[in-house]
């Protein structure tokens, strides 16, 4: 941990050649914009394609109606995510990512795999039948899972700085799902739009109508719950250290395959009878998810006590003004400092706190990885950077960040002593010093003390 002196460290060289040596080029498939672009390509492409093969299965009307219809849920599960995402927030690039792979790459996986798959059954079986259900219930949940589960993959891989624990899995995870359950949504309302147009269905009896029932209202969580059991995989992979191997491919996979299970469970529930499905959401699907919402919030207060613990040291070395790691392991009180910030200073000092809020909580995760042996080489390098950020922003936070502790901080309970204290004001009641006589006693005799009166 950095415990010298509180100043910045001296700049990398602007050509990003190593201090100890000269730059050693990478290969041109290496370099950030060859990737970036390839990626973007790739998801656009995806795109297209699937808004093709979306479009003519439901007609250009269908299509509309089932894309307005889908939109609905997802705002709500974006911020529901970006909501737990809040103490440590992530960089935006990693949820349009994750989003865009759902809706695009995986959605197209999943189409052509399982129409492969189903057709596949049938021709072998002769049974279209038994195809349907064996695709829905076997071979949906494993290509599903498996598509979703390759967005957390990239992130976890190419992403290792942004992805240090579970909430990150999770959130990288849900958005996933959330963009994948976008596409399905307009698949499935855009049929059922088409299916109402032929049959003259209107109102709350039409297909649509029920469609929009179970997966809009009663079931927008189904997909983001599942794919979320591979993203706690992979959080928990992330808190391992490096020499547990073991460890890094196990839990991913264990929950790869519980999500793939609690899928297989969801699309077999109409198999179960005539109330199968309302069984299984209410015995099984409710009771997860509540499991996993508290199991989400709690590990989010466990960071902000991760916070509030390892900081203090750099409060100590100086680096940090004694308030604020109390502050930082607070979010009404980073709230209070934003608001603080914005009011005396505009929105580019609010901003400001923002940043070196999240960066300061960057460096609690760090140095507590650091001190159960989990960083990784670049530890050092790791600290200078995240100290520099904040060092550049200290002006704006940190009067913020000492009048949100200020008012956040807990009463601290003044008990008046037993015995009569003369010449100081306000020990004795509403008389104060007004209530005093010419050598400092008060009017009303002090009452004697009884220890054994509680």
């Amino acid at each position: 941990m950095a415990t010298c002196p509180p100043q910045p460290y001296p700049a990398a060289p602007a050509d990003g050649a190593p201090v100890g040596g000269p730059l050693r080029h990478a290969h041109w498939w290496q370099r950030p914009w060859v990737r970036y672009g390839g990626l973007t390509t790739l998801l656009a492409l995806s795109g297209l394609v699937i808004l093709a093969l979306v479009r003519e299965e439901t007609g250009t009307e269908g299509f509309l109606v089932g894309l307005g219809l889908a939109l609905l849920p997802v705002p709500l599960l974006v911020a529901s995510f970006r909501w737990l995402d809040r103490v440590e927030p992530g960089p935006w690039r990693n949820l349009v990512f994750s989003f865009a792979w759902g809706a695009c790459a995986a959605a197209l996986i999943a189409i052509v795999a399982n129409s492969f798959a189903t057709r596949w059954i049938a021709t072998a079986t002769a049974d279209p039948a038994g195809a349907d259900t064996l695709g829905a219930t076997v071979i949906a949940p494993v290509v599903e899972e498996s598509a979703k589960a390759a967005a957390v993959l990239l992130v976890f891989l190419f992403r290792r700085r942004d992805f240090t624990g579970i909430v990150d899995g999770v959130v990288i995870a849900g958005v996933t799902a959330t963009g994948f359950a976008f596409t399905e949504n307009i698949l499935y309302l855009g049929t059922a739009f088409g299916t109402d147009q032929l049959t003259g269905g209107t109102g709350i009896a039409s297909v649509t109508a029920a469609t929009f029932f179970v997966r809009i209202v009663m079931s927008p969580f189904a997909h983001p719950l599942f794919t979320v059991l591979t993203g706690i995989g992979f959080g928990i992979a992330a808190l391992s250290a490096h020499r547990r191997q073991l460890r890094r491919i196990v839990f991913p996979l264990g929950g790869l395959l519980l999500a793939m299970g609690m899928h297989a469970m969801w699309n077999g529930s109409s198999a179960f009878g005539e109330y199968g499905f309302f069984a299984v959401y209410a015995a099984f699907m409710v009771p997860v998810f509540g499991l996993l919402t508290w199991l989400v919030i709690w590990t989010r207060q466990r960071e902000l006590t991760t916070v509030r613990t390892e900081l203090p040291a750099y409060a100590v070395a100086g680096w940090l003004t004694p308030a604020e790691p109390y502050a930082l392991g607070s979010m009404r009180a980073r709230r209070i400092a934003r608001q603080y910030a914005r009011r005396h200073a505009g929105k580019a000092a609010a901003r400001q706190v923002a940043q070196y809020e999240a960066y300061a909580t960057s460096l609690a995760f760090l140095r507590h990885r650091g001190r159960l042996g989990r960083a990784g080489a670049d530890f050092v390098v790791r600290e200078r950077e995240l100290l520099n950020e904040l060092w550049r922003r200290r002006e704006a936070a940190r009067p913020a960040l000492d009048h949100a502790a200020r008012v956040t901080a807990p009463p601290v309970p003044v008990a008046a002593p037993p015995w009569p204290v003369h010449g100081m004001h306000g020990m004795y009641g509403a008389h104060g010093a007004h209530g005093m006589h010419g050598h400092g006693h008060p009017q009303t005799p002090y009452p004697a003390w009884n220890p054994y009166r509680s």
